[in-house]
């Protein structure tokens, strides 16, 4: 399958920075607003957004049979709905609009109508989520808890390299990058001789994850076949799942996490679709002892996709505390689709499916402060002086991720949250 938008010598004629996130081979879709426009759908390229209800209007998508209501629009559901052959058109219809040698759009009076600059405009949740699960698929991280708090000889529970462990999580609380949240308050136990105890979360933590975004629904009853995977999942974002790991250590015997995990999680606002990310899959590791049968699969379905958070403390310097890669994961998405519908449980177009703590082998590739700072025993050192064994009030984490290759790169932009202090 070519897939025109991939071409990798495709150049444009838009302003575009080498080091960007939004070159033409990538052409995200986003939700976005600004003093004068309402919410509707937009594309990235460089630092502009394409207009997309307004690129319709001028009669440059008219060959393409989309309604008018599927750009005006406050989620990207619609747009998703549509499938996923009709967003591929569309997207080689923009990379064409976009490239140097078509003057279609260049150079038409109508342009600065239909290019926003993307500075001036807010960014908003791109889908409507109606159900969103967690994964639990960083062999590295799981091993890093295991050793943690349980026996290191035995860091895996007997089930972890069989299937892809995961638990459905709180839809409601995930919100767009450049949300803060308030430090969480729950129900707390440190010292097992004395009785539980209700305070603000002492052991607030960041955790570097992808998520990918269903593209299409099925019945109850339906299972989803790794094969047919790609075809249900449209595209993916930063997911930064904030854990309260005092609450969690807690609560989570014998239903797994609950409050410490459920009062917010943070996404990029730009869905990198599945198609722009296709040139950088590379093969998984290996997994022992063989899987079954439904979980088999061909090919590459794992991405290389750089991966980095940053902390920074309100006026000072910041710090890149870690430097991760989506290629880590040991339970693909494909595997994991998989498996979250082979008892029937049926999916829905913009649900949305994170990876687990994306840990790598180096210590410097931990996802999370928990095994960063490895449980407040070896505190991260800040430039300016102070010390992190978690996150801090008025500390703002940021997370950023890109594919490159053979001078394309791919981008998500930015996943931003700061921490404010307790309510």
């Amino acid at each position: 399958m070519t897939i025109k938008a991939n071409n990798p010598l495709l150049k444009s004629w838009v302003e575009i920075a080498p080091n960007s996130d939004f070159q033409i081979q990538n052409l995200p879709f986003g939700i976005f607003k600004n003093k004068t426009l309402t919410p509707r759908v937009g594309v990235a390229i460089g630092e502009k957004i394409i207009d997309l209800l307004e690129l319709y209007r001028a009669d440059l998508l008219n060959k393409y049979d989309f309604d008018e209501n599927v750009f005006d629009n406050l989620f990207l559901n619609d747009l998703i709905a549509t499938g996923k052959e009709k967003c591929r058109k569309l997207r080689d219809r923009l990379s064409e609009l976009l490239s140097e040698d078509n003057n279609e759009l260049k150079d038409d009076m109508r342009r600065g109508k239909i290019m926003v600059n993307m500075k001036e405009a807010q960014m908003m949740m791109p889908v409507s989520v109606g159900d969103y699960t967690d994964f639990y698929s960083s062999i590295d991280h799981a091993t890093n808890v295991g050793v943690m708090f349980r026996d290191p000889a035995n860091a895996l529970l007997p089930n972890w390299r069989h299937m892809p462990v995961g638990y459905h999580g709180r839809a409601s609380s995930i919100v767009v990058s450049g949300t803060n949240f308030h430090r969480p308050k729950g129900q707390t136990r440190v010292d097992e001789t004395q009785p539980p105890i209700f305070e603000s979360s002492k052991r607030l933590d960041f955790e570097l994850e992808m998520a990918f975004i269903v593209g299409k629904s099925t019945q109850l009853g339906e299972s989803i076949s790794t094969k047919q995977a790609d075809d249900y999942i449209f595209g993916m974002v930063l997911f930064n799942d904030l854990s309260a790991r005092d609450i969690q250590q807690w609560e989570y015997v014998p239903l797994g996490p609950f409050l410490g995990k459920n009062f917010a999680s943070v996404i990029s606002p730009w869905v990198v679709t599945l198609d722009a990310l296709t040139p950088f899959t590379v093969e998984g590791y290996k997994q022992e002892p063989a899987v079954l049968p439904y979980l088999q699969y061909e090919g590459n379905k794992n991405i290389d996709i750089k991966l980095e958070v940053e902390i920074k403390p309100e006026n000072a310097e910041g710090k890149m505390v870690s430097h991760s890669n989506y290629k880590y994961m040991y339970w693909n998405m494909n595997q994991q689709l998989a498996h979250h519908t082979i008892n029937g449980c049926n999916v829905n177009i913009g649900d949305m499916m994170a990876s687990g703590t994306i840990s790598g082998p180096d210590a410097s590739e931990f996802g999370s402060m928990l095994e960063l700072a490895w449980k407040g025993t070896k505190p991260i050192q800040m430039p300016d002086g102070s010390e992190r064994k978690f996150l801090l009030d008025n500390d703002t984490c940021i997370m950023r991720g890109y594919a490159e290759k053979d001078g394309v790169r791919v981008g998500f932009g930015e996943c931003i949250t700061k921490v404010l202090p307790a309510l």
